[in-house]
């Protein structure tokens, strides 16, 4: 808890330095980028968690190998990670950011499974029906599964709208096998 914690916090001042240079979603695509490559290159991981390399050194190869692909303020931002023993906490980081700039933005992750594979025109009509349910832009994530039979359920945050064929059979079977409840 304490890691999301301080990586929320590293992700506030990233917000705050992309909003500065006006590219909020460029910043979350690199902040992406420089995660996945801390998480999916064991080689660079190793490097990083080196205690042999100075943080300062790092921070001079780090600058050297980003200094044409990324913002100053970034590469700024990663030695300051790196001064501070931080930068494995990089994909948490990223995860965090983009939280803040979703709920910054008024969007919100919907998770919408459906018997089938939906049509665009189907997908459309449920992220803008939820969009209008929750006040917020929805972001559709959509999974089939054909084991709801049929209608859609749609999971945001903690919350599930269950509109599926198999709740209400089951809550069919319910009444009929216990009688209608008092």
């Amino acid at each position: 808890m304490r890691d999301t914690t301080i990586a929320r916090n590293y992700a506030e001042v990233l917000l705050a330095l992309a909003r500065k240079a006006d590219d909020a979603d460029g910043w979350g695509r690199t902040v992406n980028e420089v995660a996945a490559a801390v998480d999916g290159d064991h080689t660079l991981r190793l490097f990083l968690e080196s205690p042999r390399v100075s943080a300062e050194r790092k921070g001079e190869i780090l600058a050297k190998a980003f200094q044409d692909r990324l913002p100053p303020l970034f590469v700024r931002f990663l030695q300051t990670l790196l001064r501070k023993r931080r930068q494995l906490l990089l994909p948490e980081i990223a995860t965090e950011y983009h939280a803040l700039l979703d709920e910054a933005e008024g969007r919100v992750h919907a998770q919408v499974t459906f018997a089938r594979q939906p049509s665009d025109g189907e997908r459309e009509a449920v992220a803008s029906g939820l969009s209008r349910t929750l006040g917020k832009q929805v972001v559709p994530h959509v999974t089939v599964d054909p084991a709801i039979i049929g209608g859609v359920v749609v999971k945001v945050g903690d919350r599930v709208m269950d509109g599926s064929v198999r709740r209400r059979l089951r809550t069919l079977r319910n009444r009929l096998v216990h009688g209608p409840a008092a």
